[in-house]
């Protein structure tokens, strides 16, 4: 503890201290709550000035070309010439202002988003979530979409992949576009760390799972009782148990990880401050994640550990 009274007079001076602090706080939060109101206020005003100054841009434009379509070049004096070149350049370079102007504004969404999200404000008004969180999402987004797509094409081809991975895919791929879609805030800087530990563990685990599978399906095209195209092992052989009983401790420690994520959002959910529907929309996902994995690698060792059973009984 930073502090421990002996007496009841230290209990009251550090109760005036806090009391002093407790002011202070209050102030600092009216302040903040003035500020943010002016930057929406700032924000309001600066698109509606780019807005009304981009129309009378466009005005100018067809004034200008009007007139040179009504005075040809030869009744035009030189300088007049030269000043409405130097207008139209200005203009050009004045548009390009403006679209690195209203990359920090916000703005609205399109059709699809509309649709999609409603009214929420999907722009990053940050250069350090545009520039890394913005991009890691992105990425992840793309990974299961390619994801979704191969598994696909294998499938059509005479891959055997179990429904649930197919669908885990999906769910983790509109998982990584809610997190795209999180506003930046306090919430979401509570969960940033967590989530971000969480991606490389996975990432970690996803590489053991491939080393894991591509030593079991090598062994057995070798053999001859694997498909080309099959990229997870369905049946069991007694060898396996060696590897699996390794890698099986850090599967169960990451559904594990999804079911306190979940958990984790759900609290956040709950808070009074808490007014994004990212925040449910990933707990359910995480959730929807922890029971499948769960219940389908339970499932599966199950089978294997059975067939496993079946042969040792037949030997």
């Amino acid at each position: 503890m930073l502090f421990s009274p002996t007496d009841f007079s230290e209990c009251l001076r550090e109760w005036d201290d806090l009391e002093k602090g407790y002011q202070q706080i209050q102030d600092t939060h009216r302040l903040y709550k003035q500020k943010l109101e002016e930057v929406a206020k700032l924000q309001d005003s600066c698109s509606g000035a780019i807005a009304r100054q981009r129309k009378r841009l466009k005005e100018l434009t067809a004034s200008l070309e009007q007139c040179k379509n009504n005075h040809p070049t030869p009744k035009l004096s030189p300088d007049d010439v030269d000043a409405i070149a130097e207008i139209e350049d200005s203009i050009r370079d004045r548009a390009n202002a403006f679209t690195e102007m209203e990359a920090f504004l916000p703005k609205k969404n399109g059709l699809y988003l509309t649709l999609v999200l409603g009214n929420v404000n999907v722009t990053l008004l940050n250069k350090q979530s545009k520039a890394l969180d913005a991009l890691f999402n992105f990425l992840l987004v793309w990974y299961y979409c390619t994801l979704t797509i191969r598994e696909s094409i294998l499938i059509t081809n005479g891959s055997r992949i179990k429904g649930w991975w197919v669908f885990h895919h999906y769910v983790s791929t509109f998982l990584s576009g809610v997190m795209l879609t999180w506003p930046e805030g306090a919430l979401y800087q509570m969960f940033r760390s967590q989530f971000l530990t969480y991606c490389l563990y996975q990432s970690f685990v996803q590489f053991l799972q491939y080393y894991y599978q591509s030593g079991c399906l090598y062994r057995l095209r070798a053999l001859g009782e694997r498909h080309n195209m099959d990229l997870t092992v369905e049946g069991f052989q007694s060898w396996m148990w060696r590897g699996l009983t390794f890698l099986l401790p850090f599967l169960f420690f990451g559904h594990f990880w999804q079911l306190y994520n979940g958990i984790t959002l759900f609290k956040m959910f709950q808070l009074p401050e808490c007014k994004e529907w990212q925040v449910v929309m990933c707990g359910c996902s995480y959730m929807v994640l922890f029971m499948g994995n769960f219940f389908t690698t339970l499932g599966v060792v199950y089978q294997k550990y059975i067939n496993n059973q079946d042969k040792s009984k037949t030997l």
